[in-house]
């Protein structure tokens, strides 16, 4: 059987953002999220969550961009700053963590699944305090950021990098989206679905509206958030999804 899970990061992020995710959920064929705690638009995601019961709500954990919630610092602006910030000792890891899981369970919500912003959880120090946390709060599922039909040196580097995620915590059996970040469309979604494998396997994606909110915000992905949530709510992908026998799924149904 091919289960997928359709997975929008960045919940929290903006409000656009969000109700972009939540139109993914209810016109198209996302099934998940993950929640930013220090994201500036938390409270509305939070709201919205609770408005739409059907749709997984995980953890997106931040140690980039934004601020701390321990210390209400900043966090470092980059991946280079943070492996600096990181080896260097600069962070309390599991602190950090361990709020962002806090916040998110004391405004009423049960994370069953996890990711990293920037998939930071590649990094071994970062990747132990993250399945201590999880386990303290009973976060099931943890994403293995591997493209499943990745090629070349970057998806060769990644697989050795989380290589024994899987005997440390619950992983899908397989994983998507990584290449395709910013630049999900319509046609290689079908493509991507045509060549799904047998097994539950994540899709990462990053739909959502963009407004002046969205454009004033610190991130890359702003006009491909609409394209990619064109894409997930498009009739050629739902005809995809059924000509393939996907079956969409979602964490606390595996």
């Amino acid at each position: 059987m091919k289960r997928l899970l359709v997975n929008a990061d960045d919940f929290g992020f903006t409000r656009d953002v969000n109700a972009g995710i939540v139109e993914a959920h209810r016109s198209g064929i996302l099934t998940a999220t993950t929640l930013m705690a220090n994201g500036a638009a938390f409270d509305d995601a939070v709201r919205l969550a609770a408005e739409t019961p059907s749709l997984d709500i995980g953890i997106h954990f931040v140690l980039i961009g934004g601020e701390s919630l321990v210390t209400g610092e900043p966090f470092p602006p980059s991946v280079p700053a943070l492996i600096q910030a990181v080896f260097a000792g600069q962070l309390n890891l599991y602190d950090e963590f361990a709020a962002q899981a806090r916040k998110i369970s004391q405004a009423g919500l049960k994370p069953l699944h996890a990711d990293t912003h920037k998939h930071t959880h590649l990094l071994k120090p970062v990747r132990r305090a993250l399945l201590t946390v999880a386990e303290e709060f009973g976060i099931r599922w943890i994403r293995q950021p591997a493209d499943f039909n990745g090629r070349g040196l970057l998806s060769s580097v990644m697989r050795r990098m989380i290589t024994g995620l899987s005997g440390e915590a619950q992983t899908t059996d397989h994983f998507a989206g990584f290449a395709l970040t910013g630049r999900l469309r319509t046609q290689n979604l079908a493509a991507l679905l045509d060549s799904l494998p047998d097994g539950a396997t994540e899709l990462m994606t990053h739909p959502g509206h963009c407004t002046a909110e969205l454009e004033a915000a610190p991130t890359r992905l702003k006009k491909s958030r609409a394209v990619e949530l064109q894409a997930l709510t498009a009739p050629e992908t739902r005809v995809a999804i059924e000509r393939n026998q996907i079956v969409l799924t979602r964490y606390r149904d595996l």
